[in-house]
């Protein structure tokens, strides 16, 4: 079962933070691999596991440095809106220890965040995850 651990100096305060890789989705690298053109590089970033978000969203610019077509449309609701029509992507989030996700991913600004992902309940859902609150450590497991 792959996982990682990873320690934050405040996890009660910058929450369960992770630097992550976001990627083009596997089947589009073969046909670009095929067709002789180049593939975009990964791009880093950070992400946040969050229990309360119901799918993964990876800020649009990051998205839009893979050059991502959509693959579809959802409605979101945040904190502060609701109803925001977003774009889905195919895409690979790359966690620590190499652990490869692929999956479809919602674009969105994630405006005055310091963070590039919200890692949801699509992917948390497939995993374990351990927080150890005394320990500003926590471990994800898939």
């Amino acid at each position: 079962m792959p996982s990682f651990t990873h320690q934050v100096a405040n996890l009660l305060q910058d929450g369960p933070l992770v630097e992550v890789r976001f990627g083009i989705g596997a089947v589009l690298a073969d046909i670009l691999r095929k067709q002789g053109s180049a593939i975009p590089e990964f791009v880093a970033g950070h992400a946040l596991i969050d229990t309360g978000a119901t799918r993964t969203v990876v800020r649009q610019d990051i998205l839009q440095q893979l050059h991502l077509n959509p693959v579809g449309v959802t409605h979101i609701t945040t904190a502060s809106s609701q109803g925001v029509r977003c774009y889905e992507y195919l895409a690979r989030i790359v966690f620590p220890s190499n652990v490869v996700i692929e999956t479809v991913v919602i674009g969105a600004p994630l405006r005055g965040q310091p963070i590039n992902c919200l890692v949801g309940r699509d992917i948390l859902s497939q995993s374990v995850l351990v927080y150890v609150g005394y320990t500003n450590t926590f471990t994800l497991s898939f």
